[in-house]
């Protein structure tokens, strides 16, 4: 991977483009800068990702919920 900062263009190797698509959103995280692939029709990659999820939104936000009281009391 190669940063030119003086036109603000990050060149990535074909081998990275190829596995992640050539779309990223760049995400600034405390003291480092994320590219997190985005998908070419993100409506169906969510679709994809949670197929085999179980449950309304409201319920897994319970069990979400649930799930990080009982890590907290660890």
């Amino acid at each position: 991977m190669r940063v030119d900062a003086a036109d603000g263009r990050i060149y990535l190797p074909k081998s990275l483009r190829e596995e992640f698509g050539d779309r990223f959103e760049l995400v600034e995280r405390e003291d480092r800068l994320l590219l997190i692939p985005v998908a070419d029709d993100p409506l169906a990659a969510l679709r994809e990702e949670f197929r085999d999820v179980e449950g309304s939104a409201d319920e897994l936000a319970a069990a979400a919920e649930e799930e990080a009281i009982e890590e907290a009391r660890r």
